[in-house]
């Protein structure tokens, strides 16, 4: 499109507001860190009685790699964490999706999610193993739990966002209440559903590391914790570089499912 003043061409001021993905932002950021944490400890700017060397945390996962104690650790922890956020998250997304299209359950169930949604989780961990055990059980609760109650609040808060006019447009073309719920609230919901699950999956990794913490052998907190009783900077910082990349792997895989379920968006 051309100015009708002087003829030229008038740029696209469509565009704003768009974001972009910028593949190699995100590892620049990271390895800037790492080189600013390894030359800052080298040169004695930062006490390595405080921050560890990046390359001596690298040495420590060679070490848990060689040993075999790395697979020991993490994989009881990711069974845990997909045990118990499966189960946290469903139950959260089925009990959101009634409290968004049923007032008399919203009635009687948002004062309750209001109710136990600010208690710390973690406090309810000695709770939990009176009522479940030392073992598994009482872990996979606490995990679904934490992520239930997040999940809840963003699925209702996401069924409510959906445009009314869309339903009404739905209902006025003669749809059934399944057919409306199929093809318009739960399209409309998903994004605020999956981006609900980011949070409440950063909340589960935090539990699971706190239930880790009692009465477990191995996992990624139990192998933290013994680090810490030891001051065993490079073993803790090898510890929490691993919630790290679970945490990203995590935020990787909703983004993934996104990009999958939700191309209709433009």
């Amino acid at each position: 499109m051309a100015d009708p003043k002087d003829g030229k061409p008038v740029p696209f001021r469509g565009g704003g507001f768009a974001p972009k993905p910028i593949a190699w932002m995100g590892p620049l950021v990271f390895v800037t860190l790492i080189a600013a944490m390894e030359i800052g400890t080298r040169t004695g700017v930062i006490s390595n009685l405080t921050l560890p060397r990046p390359s001596a945390v690298l040495m420590t996962f060679v070490s848990l790699w060689d040993t075999g104690l790395l697979w020991k650790h993490v994989v009881p922890s990711l069974s845990r964490l997909a045990v118990g956020a499966a189960l946290g998250a469903t139950a959260g997304i089925g009990v959101g999706l009634t409290i968004g299209l049923f007032s008399h359950i919203r009635a009687g169930l948002v004062p309750v999610i209001a109710a136990i949604f600010p208690i710390p989780k973690i406090a309810l961990l000695p709770l939990f193993v009176i009522w479940f055990g030392i073992d598994e059980a009482s872990k996979y609760a606490l995990i679904a739990f934490g992520t239930f109650t997040p999940t809840v609040v963003a699925t209702y808060g996401a069924v409510d966002s959906v445009d009314r006019g869309l339903i009404r447009m739905g209902q006025s073309f003669g749809l059934s209440g399944l057919s409306i719920l199929r093809k318009i609230v739960l399209p409309g919901a998903l994004p605020g559903i999956l981006s609900g699950l980011r949070v409440s999956l950063a909340i589960a990794i935090i539990l699971l590391v706190a239930a880790e913490m009692l009465g477990a052998e191995y996992g990624i907190g139990a192998y933290i914790l013994e680090a810490g009783s030891l001051y065993d900077l490079e073993r803790l910082f090898a510890g929490v570089t691993i919630l790290s990349l679970l945490g990203v792997g995590v935020n990787w895989t909703i983004g993934r499912i996104e990009r999958r379920v939700l191309r209709w968006r433009v």
